[in-house]
């Protein structure tokens, strides 16, 4: 498993609020304590918002504090997209602008929130290639919002022309990584996938009703249930 993918599996674990001790998480992973210690470290210091420390365990937390705003998680998508967006573009004094208002924006976070994020606004190692997946995000919010089928292709897949249709249900931010839950047809399951690994989605004409078994509140009870 790559570290990314890995890092990503740690944020999928701890996104039920609970405290999660680090031996815990590695026999999960079946990796070291000392592994999970240092991808903490990563996660913190790339804007996700973990909290906790070795020997007392760690929760992803919700909202995220700007004195005397409370952002919710999805403003702080709409944050994190914009100033990614104008960072990664080619206009040289908008970019720098937004790297200094990045900076502004971590000097005031909560000292309570561990290790600040460097360049907050810009994603840091090993969610750099995060932007990748902003242009599918219009659809993908339209679709769920039309209860309309997609057809997507995964970043590797691309040689064996393997597109999977799904019905997207939920979209959802954890800090540097932004997943759609849904229905995948051809597996008859569900699945999260990240929005940075889509290589080439397309919107299909068909639309979808809800099934037993197949919808966002099923995902939700089988969730909880394992």
């Amino acid at each position: 498993m790559s570290r990314p993918d890995r890092l990503y599996d740690l944020i999928a674990l701890m996104r039920d609020g609970r405290l999660h001790r680090a031996h815990d998480l590695a026999r999960r992973l079946n990796v070291s304590a000392r592994t999970v210690y240092r991808d903490m470290e990563t996660l913190m210091a790339s804007g996700v918002p973990v909290r906790g420390d070795r020997g007392h365990g760690y929760r992803m937390t919700a909202p995220v504090t700007l004195p005397p705003l409370n952002l919710t998680l999805p403003e702080l998508e709409a944050l994190h997209m914009g100033l990614a967006a104008v960072g990664a573009g080619g206009d040289d004094e908008l970019r720098e602008a937004a790297r200094a208002l990045s900076a502004k924006i971590d000097a005031v976070l909560p000292e309570d929130r561990g290790t600040a994020p460097r360049a907050w606004g810009f994603a840091v190692y090993p969610f750099a290639d995060a932007a990748h997946g902003f242009r599918h995000m219009p659809a993908i919010r339209a679709a769920i919002r039309a209860r309309q089928k997609l057809s997507i292709l995964l970043l590797g897949e691309e040689d064996t022309g393997s597109a999977r249709v799904i019905r997207p249900l939920k979209l959802d931010y954890w800090g540097r990584v932004w997943t759609v839950t849904a229905w995948c047809e051809a597996s008859q399951g569900f699945t999260e996938l990240r929005i940075d690994q889509i290589e080439t989605l397309k919107v299909l004409p068909q639309l979808f009703v809800d099934e037993d078994g197949k919808t966002l509140a099923d995902f939700r009870t089988r969730a909880e249930q394992d």
